[in-house]
């Protein structure tokens, strides 16, 4: 009794810990009922129990275990801590309750496990479930077993991670207990009906009754997609939703669920295997064997090791190129069949990783369908489509290209059925026009074959293609078709079953269609055993597999030919010109009747009257019908052939011929004008361009034909047209045209490789016009495409180049003007579907590829292979050498290389560090001579490039970053982030890579718009560098990590952290709630509205980033009605804001903070996207309650900017001329001048309140006074000191600051140039107050230190007694009055003793003594509120910043505009003023003398 009574009086923690079990079962109950009552899941009560739950579990006693075990599932439901216990707490359930005979115990314990999942704490719970079942005991087996089970079916295979799970399937089936089998069942039929048939593969090799059992069980399953029935506790609003669709009755069903693919791709379920390791020591030689049985007994090794289903990632260079060499050379046809099995295999099982191989193989196996026998055909075939899903049809485009103009006609059938079957696995985003074009050239060559079977195989792929795009993309290429090959072509379209199912539009497709995800065979095919290996889990023939290879980034901006459409990227413009160029030709007598119909008689019968006033009559009637005429009435056509006739564009008088000129510029803007209505004018129009009085006509018509037909095609005829002829006046007159064109119209579509031809025919004239008009049109094209034009005339004359140099500095740093011409016909808004996902079309993107590229695969011989891989490394230098100076001499090259990939990849890392370094050169090369095509080189050249950033010399790393970006900015990031391969490197333990690596991610991904699909893998090795034991690792992680989460999200960022430990998972969580307030926002895609009619924006090739997201949304601010238009001009709407912001070339986390843009934002998605900007100080938020003094700086100045506009629209530069007194325009140059002085270039940035810059004075007189602000600072009464202040800008423009400032000291060290040296010195250091002239003073005497800052003090206290007055705040306003009469120079260059800015007081008081002696009121002023106060800002600092100046100063400003607008200027005003001033100016002068002389001593 005395122990009952002594643990009664325990507290509840103490009894639950008792020997006693009843001790024990009172404290479990009364922690039950404690852990009911409470309500706050925060509450520090769950914290006293914290050590205790597991044994709450764990208990001896099977009564107190039940009541631990209701005790414990409450607290993990109810407790905020709980997650902390998971893993101990799962441990003991799994060996201390699941082992129990009472069923309510182990009922109770699969309920704490489901509810530790609910509380986000799936991954450490299935962890323990896993390792229970190595367990020995089968009771604990089967309840593990069924846990996972359950929470499969409650949670999802989302939550519940199914591979560790199947993993371990055929060995719990294994199992001699029955009732392990049958659980192990239960879980399969539960996993399958999560992922379908992506789990026979992995069941295979079990016993074939249970396998049967199972695809009896599997059977009855619902066809419909599962969902979960129980959420996370971050779900719960979706479990709630879910409950809504519930009792609305559910009439959906499963109709349109059973459509969906599984979630699970099988090839994702299996384990890597190597296989390079067990090839046969002798495999290389043996493939090199002379007996064919040899080499087919190491070709069977392969084929026995690539029947593995998933195999791990490794060099496979050298088997792949043995396996090649057989395909190409072998005489044996039954090894070729052999070896593409073998390459089946690899493409099979290592899927994306055999993509950088892909490209060496393709073309040898297609001139290898020169075979004829089936076996061998078919093998070739599944090989060539399971390496098709390796890669991308971009990637091998030109190898595929190329083989089809070979003359073997089974060659050519054999690719069109390939290029077919790859067309199934596209979208219409996959398959763009840039790539459909050339493609369609070459098939419609093969409709007209006379091989039938490769007509057959031509019509199957163009209607393939027809049936992926639709007819409206493909039309265009099918103008020439004639009617029966055409019905042909759609007959074939409408056979075809694509992968993805059938584009809009069409009928619905087969259900049959969808075969599973991974290589899986339709059902039924599980009993092949022959084809379960090779085809259940992997991608293989393209007729079968589901998963599809995304197409590489479309190419832009090529023109095509005249007919088709002038931009592949606009389709308005595609459907316009297909319509006009159908167009019939009109005979003469047709055109005479349909013109006779709209024109007065005489018009006609006057035509070709030899009276040139009866022509010109004529030319007037004719002008007066085409301008009453509607556009639907209008016959252009025979219009413009009446003019034509004779005389027609041989008119000898000019009046005739300008109205002429005139009339066909009426009808092309008015009537429906086409492309052949134009070949009938422009050869008139470019033969009178050079008249020096029809000229300009001509020119005027030529503009109005490029809006009606667009300008591409006009300016391809035009250019044509006048350089077909010999008349140089013409010729430079055409340019000239083009020129302007192209400002007015915008590059978007236009010929570049045409004109560039026509420039160089320009360039080499004798006419200096010519030339000179040739180089203009240079520097406006330099505008869209950006330097790479210059590589086009790099081998024109040194003195011609040296003027293309100087027009292309000319255009530097200026953007292309907006388009005005050209966008109400051929543009729309919006995008076209399809197209979402595509950079904007600009002309200039793919310049470098209208080059003419040169074959060097030739040249890349085995011996130069040899030499490079040679062991004496003075060989391999002479190979490399080699290298360069062929891609030296090709300049451009094609992506076909032969093996040097595979030869350079070695030379990477070689011991020698300078051949390195000279490989790393070369890949650079590479990169630029080869242009975009180099991304089919990315995953066998790249990667190793990145594998180099971790080598120990900084010089090594540094060439290996240049190198990457070369190949970066010709490639994009798509190819380098798809795969596993960057995380590979990643995961690597070096430091050095590591930093380097994370440093070039945070620097890319910024600039990515599309979220990077394998990007996830890289992750948990960010993780472990964010511990890593090196520091400079760990801070690029925390640097990229924000970029990192701006493209997967916190919340996969957060779960990755799953499987960390527990401390270092509480780490990585705080890092990246640090990381989530900085986040930026992905960069926004240019703005529709302004991409298309913006075909003359530059390209992306040469932006940074794109434009800002606040600039996207500028057309949607403007439309906003400006409700305070009545209002006083500072107060305007704040939408105009947005406009006018120069978008920078580069953006990042630093310049965000440093340079402000406008501060009135408007961001599309609200207040989340808001909040995620203000944290990373991108935009001012308005709800601050101190503001910091940058952001009052930056208003204040973007104010005083506007502020200073509107003066100026009210008071021009003229007006103020007249005005009898000289104050306003020198209060406005002080203005501006000051601004200059404190903002310096920025100040052209504060320009964005402007709504229209161009009507705008202020920009203008800015850019001056920044210019000669140096010329104006000076005192104009010393002019040695103003002297040497210009001398002082010239030097330092030109970067000669050592040795100016070495030719001032040794005149202050001479007799007779002593003071000016010391005066130019003084200026000196006034405009350059960080300049360092330690080095001119420590090597000199201690005297002659003195003696320089004695000097430079003296001149200070003399140009401060002569122009200005201290700026002490203990100085009076009226003190300050004495010093009116100071002359405009000596106001603009005020400066304190140290250089510094002086306080705005000064200012502030000056303007008010301006004001009075103009008989204005200050009285205003003092009565407005300071801006700081409509801030909110607790605290003003005594001495006021240099801006609050200019706002004083701007406030008077407005109040005189108001003033001057009633009245004007007279002199008497300012005269009254003077005689006011002048009266204290005796009594205070001695007065401030005194007080400055205090202020120098107190400084002392």
């Amino acid at each position: 009794m005395g122990d009952d009574s002594e643990w009664l009086k325990l507290p509840v923690d103490q009894k639950c810990e008792h020997k006693l079990w009843k001790a024990r079962l009172s404290g479990y109950e009364e922690a039950l009922k404690i852990f009911q009552k409470i309500k706050d899941e925060k509450s520090p009560e769950w914290s006293k129990y914290l050590g205790l739950i597991k044994k709450f579990v764990t208990d001896s006693n099977a009564v107190v275990q039940l009541k631990g075990l209701e005790a414990a599932l409450v607290y993990v439901e109810n407790a905020h801590v709980a997650g902390k216990t998971t893993g101990e707490v799962v441990s003991g359930v799994v060996s201390k309750v699941f082992n129990q005979p009472k069923a309510k115990a182990k009922e109770l314990g699969i309920e704490i496990c489901l509810m530790y999942i609910e509380i986000e704490k799936g991954e450490s719970v299935q962890e323990e479930l896993l390792k229970g079942l190595d367990n020995k005991n089968p009771k604990i087996i089967v309840a593990c077993t069924e846990t996972l089970r359950k929470a499969l079916s409650e949670f999802g295979s989302k939550i519940i991670l199914l591979k560790p799970i199947i993993k371990v399937l055929p060995k719990l089936f294994e199992s001699r207990d029955k009732a392990v089998r049958d659980e192990a069942k239960l879980i399969a039929v539960e996993i399958y009906r999560w992922i379908r048939d992506a789990l026979r593969h992995p069941l295979q090799n079990i016993n074939s009754v249970q396998l049967k059992e199972l695809e009896e069980e599997w059977v009855k399953l619902p066809t419909g997609a599962p969902k979960p029935s129980r959420f996370l506790r971050s779900q719960q609003e979706l479990e709630a939703k879910l409950e809504q669709q519930q009792s609305a009755g559910d009439a959906e069903g499963g109709g349109d669920d059973g459509d969906e693919a599984p979630q699970i791709d099988a090839y994702e379920l299996l384990e890597a295997v190597e296989i390079l390791s067990k090839l046969p020591k002798d495999f290389y030689d043996k493939i090199e064997a002379k007996k064919w049985q040899e080499r087919k007994e190491a070709l069977e090794a392969v084929e026995v090791l690539v029947k593995k289903p998933k195999l791990e990632a490794g060099d496979y260079a050298d088997l792949v190129k043995a396996l090649k060499k057989v395909v190409g050379k072998d005489t044996n046809v039954m090894l070729v069949a052999l070896a593409a099995k073998c390459l089946t295999g690899l493409a099979v099982g290592l899927r994306k990783k055999f993509g950088q191989y892909a490209g060496h193989v393709v073309p040898t196996i297609l001139e290898k369908f020169k075979e004829k026998k089936p076996q061998v055909v078919q093998a070739l075939q599944e090989a060539i489509d399971a390496i098709f899903l390796t890669t991308t049809l971009q990637n091998i485009s030109e190898d595929v290209l190329a083989v089809m103009d070979n003359k073997n006609p089974t060659i050519k059938q054999q690719t069109s059925l390939f290029i077919a079957r790859s067309f199934r696995h596209c979208t219409a985003s996959t398959l763009p026009k840039s790539l459909l074009k050339p493609f369609c050239a070459a098939l419609l060559k093969h409709i007209n074959d006379s091989a039938p079977e490769v007509r057959d195989a031509a019509f199957e792929a163009l209607g393939t293609a027809l049936k992926v795009v639709g007819e409206k993309a493909v039309n265009p290429f099918l103008a020439d078709v004639d009617k029966l090959k055409l019905d042909k072509i759609k007959e074939c379209s409408e056979k075809v079953e694509l992968v993805h199912g059938k584009k809009a539009g069409s009928a619905a497709e087969k259900k049959d269609c969808k075969p599973a995800p991974g290589r899986a065979a339709p059902s039924g095919a599980a009993g092949d055993k022959d084809t379960k290996d090779v085809s259940v889990p992997k991608p293989g023939p393209l007729k079968k597999a589901p998963t599809t290879k995304a197409g590489g980034p479309p190419k832009k901006g090529k023109a095509t030919a005249p007919g088709g459409s002038a931009n592949a990227g606009t389709k308005t413009k595609k459907g316009l010109e297909t319509k006009e160029v159908v167009e019939p030709e009109l005979s003469i007598e047709v055109c005479e009747e349909k013109a006779s119909a709209v024109l007065p008689p005489t018009c006609i019968q006057l035509l070709d009257s030899s009276n040139w006033k009866e022509r010109l009559a004529c030319m007037e009637e004719f002008q007066k019908a085409v301008e009453l005429m509607e556009r639907t009435e209008m016959p252009c056509q025979a219009l413009v052939r009446m003019l034509a006739k004779k005389p027609g564009w041989k008119e000898t008088n000019f009046q005739v011929m300008q109205m002429k000129l005139h009339i066909v510029a009426l009808i092309a803007q008015k009537g429906n004008f086409s492309k052949t209505c134009a070949q009938v004018v422009l050869d008139g129009l470019v033969d009178k361009i050079g008249d020096v009085k029809c000229g300009n006509n001509a020119k005027e018509a030529m503009t109005a034909i490029a809006e009606a037909c667009m300008l591409p095609w006009t300016a391809e005829q035009v250019m044509s047209m006048a350089f077909s002829q010999k008349n140089p006046k013409n010729q430079s007159e055409t340019l000239n045209w083009l020129s302007n064109a192209i400002k007015e119209f915008g590059f978007s579509g236009l010929n570049v490789k045409a004109f560039i031809s026509n420039v160089k025919t320009a360039l080499a004239a004798t006419n200096p016009a010519v030339r000179t008009s040739a180089i203009t049109l240079l520097g406006v094209m330099y505008l869209y495409v950006g330097p790479s034009l210059r590589m086009f005339f790099e081998d024109e004359k040194p003195a011609l180049l040296s003027q293309i140099d100087a027009e292309f500095e000319k255009m530097q740093g200026q953007s292309p003007p907006t388009p005005t011409r050209g966008i109400s016909k051929h543009s729309t808004s919006g995008t076209d579907e399809g197209e979402e996902g595509d950079e904007p079309d600009d002309g200039g993107n793919d310049v470098v590829d209208l080059l003419p590229r040169i074959e060097i695969s030739d040249k890349i011989t085995s011996e130069l292979v040899s030499k490079i891989g040679d062991k004496n490394w003075k060989i391999r230098k002479e190979g490399l050498d080699e290298v360069a100076g062929i891609i030296n001499e090709a300049k451009f090259i094609q992506p076909n290389i032969g093996e040097l990939p595979t030869a350079l990849k070695g030379r990477l890392n070689d011991s020698n560090k300078i051949l390195v370094q000279q490989t790393l050169s070369i890949l650079q090369q590479l990169a630029v001579a080869m242009g975009p095509n180099i991304k089919q080189h990315v995953k066998n050249l790249g990667i190793p490039i990145i594998t180099v950033l971790g080598d120990s010399k900084n010089n090594v790393r540094a060439a290996a970053l240049a190198t990457v970006n070369a190949w970066a900015e010709q490639t994009g990031m798509k190819e380098w982030l798809e795969g596993e391969d960057l995380s590979e490197e990643l995961k690597k333990e070096n430091p050095f890579l590591r930093q380097e690596l994370l440093g070039w991610l945070a620097e890319k991904l910024p600039t990515l718009r599309s979220t990077p699909t394998d990007l996830i893998l890289c992750v948990p090795h960010l993780y472990s560098c964010l511990e890593d034991r090196n520091g400079d690792v760990r801070k690029k992680a925390q640097d990229a990590l924000p970029f990192f989460m701006m493209h997967l999200g916190y919340e996969k960022m957060a779960k990755a952290t799953g499987k960390l430990k527990p401390t270092s998972k509480d780490q990585v969580l705080s890092m990246l709630e640090k990381a989530k307030a900085n986040m930026p926002s992905k960069p926004a895609a240019p703005a529709k509205t302004m991409s298309k009619p913006m075909g003359g924006s530059a390209p992306t090739k040469f932006q940074s980033t794109p434009a800002p997201v606040e600039d996207s949304v500028s057309s949607t601010i403007e439309t906003k009605p400006d409700l305070k238009k009545a209002k006083a001009p500072g107060v305007s709407s704040k939408a105009k804001s947005v406009q006018g912001k120069k978008v920078p070339s580069k953006t990042t986390l630093k310049e965000d903070d440093d340079k402000s843009g406008p501060i009135f934002i408007i961001v599309p998605n609200g207040k989340e996207q808001r909040m995620r900007d203000e944290k990373g100080l991108k935009v001012l938020k308005w709800n601050f309650t101190t503001p910091r003094d940058e952001y009052i700086e930056q208003l204040k100045t973007q104010m005083s900017s506007w502020d200073i506009h509107i003066f100026m629209k009210v008071f021009p530069k003229e007006k103020l001329k007249q005005c009898k007194s000289e104050f306003p325009i020198r209060t406005l140059k002080t203005l501006l001048h000051t601004l200059c002085k404190l903002k310096g270039p920025k100040i052209l940035d504060h320009l964005t309140m402007i709504d229209n810059k161009n009507e705008s004075e202020l920009e203008a007189h800015l850019c001056r006074m920044m210019k000669h602000s140096m010329d104006q600072t000076g005192s104009k009464s010393d002019k040695e000191t103003e002297k040497g202040a210009s001398r002082i800008d010239e030097k330092s423009s030109k970067a000669k600051v050592n040795d100016f400032l070495a030719e001032i000291f040794k005149k202050i060290g001479s007799k007779e140039n002593t003071k000016e040296g010391l005066a130019e010195l003084y200026e000196y250091k006034k405009k350059y107050s960080d300049a360092d002239i330690e080095p001119f003073l420590k090597n000199s005497s201690q005297f002659f230190q003195s003696y320089v800052e004695r000097g430079l003090r003296v001149i200070e206290m003399e140009r401060e007694g002569k122009g200005r007055i201290p700026s002490s705040t203990g100085i009076s306003p009226q003190m300050e009055v004495t010093c009116v009469p100071t002359p405009t120079s000596t106001v603009s260059s005020i400066g304190n003793t140290n250089g510094e800015e002086v306080g705005p007081s000064v200012y502030l008081e000056r303007l008010k003594i301006l004001r009075q002696r103009c008989g204005l009121d200050n009285t205003k002023q003092d009565d407005r509120p300071p801006l700081t106060s409509l801030l909110s800002k607790p605290a003003i600092p005594p001495v006021a910043s240099s801006t609050d100046m200019l706002h004083s100063k701007l406030s008077q400003l407005r109040e005189s505009r108001e003033q001057h607008q009633h009245s004007d200027l007279d002199s008497n005003q300012s005269h009254s003023a003077g005689t006011m001033t002048s009266s204290s100016s005796t009594t205070n002068i001695d007065d401030l003398k005194k007080r400055l002389e205090r202020i120098k001593s107190s400084r002392k």
